[in-house]
């Protein structure tokens, strides 16, 4: 096929000197999406990328089997308040998934339909939470993407709203007082409040009373305070305990603080010290039973279970419940205490394949195991509120949608309890985590998912995330069971950076030590070559937001290595990186081009800086989001034009530009287009054959 000429794009002769080091710059007008020079290329670019893709073969077939496997719906663990309980679930024709409820008396109703809200299916439902009551609920959504949390009351009896909108809430916790008539919750100052430029920014914890002007909220926390910093707030079961922490952006630790509102008012809470300047992560649970439970990672790096006394919340005063355990991950814990002997269910990953296990609650002592469906992934382990011996789970896998599976203490037995509601046939897929060496000797483990019975290289993708400690975990995915039913394979390498091995794993690929997930990419790729599953010139790699990132530096430092790449939602000028969306809440995790160490590291890697001329790339597709307000589509748009200048082969370099979408979540049917598309590239650039 024969190459359509690349839009034409000014280099500016722009270099600045940053801590004694020239930085060129040439793209920099990209920055400005309003420009008309701006706008122009992005016309064009969007012209080059339908004539390319469009002279592909293939797409119609993978876009009608990826659509065909998200027609298995989704359904998502239970709420529970009273009798009264709260879900999500998906359909196999509805864009979005929709809040239900199940009255007292069993019978079911929607609650929340985005769609409903919305018929243009720009309208996303982005959190959501009941009154301890059930009888009001709290729901934030936004449209178009651009993830800013628009915060709503609604009357559940009546489906009726009764407040809202409050804007400026995006990542707002709701923590409501017993009774319905007042919450805590996270919302950023106004923009005339604050420097240019630091919109997203400045958040407070406040005190809202029902039925009153948000005026008159009461300022509880965050007063100058650090700007990037986010709050969590939660209120005990019985109204007694408030919890608030804060973290600086994204980092690795939090500060953590409590107050007896039986002791003081809730809206000037005596907020007592739990944790201040320590490097750990906390997070608190009143217990029912009057207890204070622990989860921390303090001196333990995988995470453990404490117990303490309210009164002496210090970790001085904290004991071991559950100690480390040196080879799984703790993730979660739920309390079961409506039985003779109580227990707690402990959620661990052992090299990212979910198990539970069961404890007794006073000892901490491990009495048995909770029996789940297959190798997979649990999400979040939910109780009653008011205490039981049940408790719900997300279960998942790579050939099994969501399902809710049911635990009963009493008899020991995990039975499904709701299942996705479509029904599709699913691929026969086989599953093999292999463990593979890093350029430094480290052991990194790799999911590698394949078709039956067949043999010898074939096209491969390899998938990569490596930070903020997320974990890659196994999970259904129809793009990749399209892929690997077509004969391709697909590979999900568990890099450093990651939390698959707990925070020492993260942080050996943080900061100053960022390229070990490069390196553990780039090994993960002579591994696949190296044992027969593919070869350079059937090899692809993928990824998104930080994954994005991950192959920008791929690509810029081994391009003899892969044959394709989608980099999607990217961050690849890692000198600015902090002056745009949410970036200057991840310096925690990359460090700052204002300080010369630190600046060191990322000029080291930069991907945007590293694109070099007379290099033959890799075929290379960027997809990115007109309203992503976490990572702004310029840092794509700036090495898009890098690399079409620099690239020697024929190989394209395209740049696919979505409107009105974001970062996050999306409608079904942009789902499948977006996956139709980057699938369609990558097979044609990896030779398989659809």
């Amino acid at each position: 096929m024969t190459r359509q000429p690349y839009p034409p794009a000014g280099r500016d002769d722009l270099v600045e000197e940053l801590h004694g080091v020239p930085v060129a710059d040439p793209y920099r007008w990209l920055e400005d999406p309003g420009s008309p020079a701006t706008e122009e290329w992005l016309a064009a670019q969007e012209k080059l990328f339908s004539a390319e893709l469009g002279a592909l073969t293939g797409r119609d077939r993978l876009r009608a089997r990826v659509a065909e496997l998200l027609r298995s719906g989704s359904i998502g663990a239970p709420a529970w308040r009273g009798e009264r309980r709260f879900f999500m679930r998906r359909t196999p024709d509805q864009e979005h998934a929709v809040l239900y409820t199940v009255d007292p008396g069993g019978t079911e109703r929607a609650l929340l339909d985005p769609t409903a809200l919305d018929p243009s299916g720009l309208t996303t439902l982005d959190s959501w939470q009941p009154d301890k009551e059930g009888r009001l609920l709290a729901y934030q959504v936004s449209v178009g993407g651009d993830e800013e949390s628009t915060l709503y009351l609604l009357d559940v009896a009546s489906g009726e709203r009764v407040e809202g909108p409050i804007d400026r809430c995006r990542y707002s916790p709701i923590a409501w007082l017993p009774g319905g008539k007042a919450f805590y919750y996270v919302r950023r100052l106004p923009a005339t409040e604050v420097p240019e430029g630091e919109e997203q920014f400045h958040r407070r914890v406040y005190l809202h009373r029902v039925g009153t002007s948000t005026e008159d909220d009461v300022l509880i926390f965050g007063k100058d305070m650090e700007k990037t910093n986010y709050y969590g707030v939660a209120v005990s079961r019985d109204g007694r305990w408030l919890q608030i922490s804060a973290s600086r952006g994204t980092a690795p630790r939090n500060d953590l603080w409590i107050a007896d509102l039986a002791a003081s008012a809730p809206d000037s809470p005596d907020l007592v010290v739990v944790q201040e300047g320590l490097d750990a992560q906390t997070a608190l649970h009143f217990g029912r039973d009057g207890r204070l439970y622990v989860f921390t990672d303090l001196d333990a790096p995988r995470a453990r279970i404490c117990v303490a006394d309210p009164a002496l919340p210090q970790p001085e005063h904290w004991r071991d419940l559950i100690p480390q355990d040196d080879e799984a991950v703790l993730s979660d814990f739920s309390i079961l205490d409506d039985l003779d002997r109580p227990v707690m269910l402990a959620g661990w990953t052992r090299h990212a394949i979910s198990e539970i296990s069961v404890h007794d609650l006073v000892t901490g002592e491990r009495v048995g195991r909770v029996p789940t469906p297959g190798l997979g992934t649990i999400g979040a382990i939910s109780e009653r509120p008011e205490g039981g011996h049940e408790a719900w789970f997300v279960y998942t896998d790579n050939t099994t949608p969501p399902s809710i599976q049911r635990y009963d203490a009493r008899t020991g037995e995990t039975t499904l309890w709701a299942a996705s509601p479509g029904a599709v046939e699913v691929p026969a897929v086989n599953t093999e985590q292999v463990v593979y060496r890093s350029v430094d000797g480290s052991e990194v483990h790799m999911l590698v998912i394949t078709k039956p019975g067949v043999e010898g290289p074939r096209p491969t993708i390899l998938y990569g995330y490596g930070g903020f400690g997320i974990s890659m975990t196994p999970g259904y995915s129809a793009s990749i069971l399209t892929w690997v039913e077509a004969g391709g394979a697909y590979a999900i390498a568990q890099l450093r950076g990651g939390g698959e091995q707990g925070e020492e794993w993260h942080r050996a690929g943080m900061l100053a030590n960022k390229q070990n997930v490069f390196d553990d990419l780039h090994s993960a790729a002579e591994h696949l070559i190296a044992t027969g599953i593919t070869s350079p010139e059937q090899l692809a790699i993928s990824g998104g937001s930080n994954g994005g990132l991950l192959v920008g530096a791929a690509l810029t430092q081994r391009p003899e290595l892969y044959a394709a790449v989608v980099c999607s939602a990217p961050l690849l000028d890692m000198i600015r990186y902090e002056l745009f969306g949410l970036g200057a809440t991840w310096n925690v995790e990359y460090g700052s081009a204002a300080k010369a160490e630190e600046f060191a590291w990322l000029n080291a890697y930069s991907p945007y800086h590293h694109v070099r001329e007379g290099v033959s790339y890799p075929a290379t597709l960027f997809t990115v989001f007109q309203s992503d307000t976490r990572v702004h589509p310029l840092h794509a748009w700036k090495m898009c034009a890098a690399l079409q200048h620099a690239q020697t082969s024929d190989r394209p370099i395209l740049l696919r530009n979505e409107a009105e979408t974001g970062h996050g979540a999306r409608a079904v049917s942009k789902t499948v287009e977006l996956a139709a598309d980057q699938l369609t590239f990558l097979a044609h650039h990896t030779g398989l054959a659809v």
